[in-house]
């Protein structure tokens, strides 16, 4: 089974999250990818934790189906070896602290005039100018500057998302960037200088916060686990003291969750819920009607009715539930791969291409690929 990468080399001088999660998406997809990693302990992210057999959850995550190869750039003759590596390669990608790449001579703009061919991609957390541009940027803090946090949480404190939001934006618009910079080469020749921050990737995200405060409209409110302009569209109790969440998106729904699940279609001409503002306006009112309604019930009863109803809906889901999720089970999601702690499961890649699955390879052991990439890219004149 051929793969829509294969044959396309990815040369990665990346670390945590950002840049990994974006070679891991090409490596699903047949690339190859050579991820260079530093002397001694590697990608400080094979620190971050234990949780896999001993291995680093994140590490886990975003490394598989790649090559180590461990050099020391700060050596010539180390980083005349990645030179030989990025002369018959496709892309460079590189997320190392604000001017690395380039003190190591392995600049964006340096790489492109020795290898027009290559495409080059620099993740950073604010980009490459303006005054946050020499500043660290983890997921966190750039949470913090792009707003995220403020709106997220309940009334009383913000809090920070439970996944790293920022990195896998930066990620994900890298990865996208790539696909479109090979496309465009296909019909050029020519490589392309591409620039992504995790700045710029979280505060696309923020669209709709942007719109809703910019023009006017009032501040966005943290909310908790509810919608902070939509109602009712949250988390309602019931009598066995589960939670379901459930969502009414337009005003056919609000009758049918009206007639059909409370049993109060007077509920319906009631002025204070008479519209999407009116019932977001009067939400604590609207929750201790529904609440009131689910009180005699289970959860399973209640999510019974949502669903006869045509109400959307959900349960809450612990991330143990949530690993052994009908849905995945019944789909065959999950497959197989290796690793240096062993065998590990994982979730296919979420684009489905019929008649193929994506590649799924083994996470490395730290400099598992040198000797072999050593000797494939031997010094000029090496027998």
């Amino acid at each position: 089974m051929t793969l829509p990468l294969h044959g396309i080399t990815v040369v990665a001088l990346e670390q945590a999250v950002a840049a990994p999660f974006a070679t891991r998406q090409l490596a699903d997809l047949g690339a190859r990818v050579i991820k260079v990693e530093r002397p001694g302990r590697g990608d400080f992210a094979r620190d971050y934790d234990r949780s896999v057999k001993g291995l680093s959850a994140y590490f886990v995550w975003v490394n598989r189906g790649k090559e180590s190869l461990v050099l020391d750039l700060k050596a010539a003759s180390d980083r005349s070896l990645l030179d030989r590596v990025l002369a018959g390669a496709d892309v460079f990608i590189q997320n190392l602290g604000p001017g690395a790449a380039e003190r190591l001579g392995f600049g964006s703009g340096e790489l492109r005039a020795r290898h027009p061919r290559l495409i080059t991609c620099d993740v950073s957390g604010y980009g490459t100018s303006g005054p946050y541009r020499d500043k660290k940027a983890y997921d966190l803090l750039v949470q913090c500057e792009t707003g995220l946090v403020s709106i997220t949480g309940d009334p009383d404190s913000p809090a920070r998302p439970g996944i790293s939001v920022a990195d896998i934006a930066g990620g994900m618009y890298a990865y996208t960037g790539i696909l479109s910079a090979l496309y465009e080469r296909e019909r050029t020749g020519e490589g392309s200088q591409l620039s992504v921050s995790l700045f710029d990737a979280l505060a696309e995200w923020m669209g709709h916060p942007y719109f809703t405060e910019a023009y006017d409209g009032p501040p966005v409110p943290r909310s908790g686990a509810r919608h902070p302009t939509i109602s009712p569209y949250g988390h309602y109790r019931c009598g066995d003291g589960a939670r379901v969440f459930l969502s009414v998106q337009n005003d056919r729904e609000w009758v049918a969750l009206c007639e059909e699940v409370l049993g109060q279609a007077a509920l319906t001409r009631d002025p204070r819920f008479a519209d999407n503002p009116l019932r977001q306006a009067h939400d604590d009112e609207l929750t201790a009607l529904i609440e009131k309604r689910f009180r005699p019930h289970t959860a399973d009863e209640i999510l019974a009715l949502l669903e006869v109803a045509g109400i959307a809906h959900a349960r809450l889901r612990t991330v143990a539930e949530f690993t052994v999720h009908p849905q995945l089970t019944a789909r065959d999601r999950w497959r197989g791969f290796d690793s240096p702690a062993g065998p590990l499961r994982g979730l296919l890649p979420p684009v489905e291409v019929s008649g193929r699955e994506a590649a799924m390879g083994a996470v490395p052991v730290l400099g598992a690929h040198t000797a072999a990439i050593r000797a494939e890219f031997p010094e000029p004149g090496t027998p």
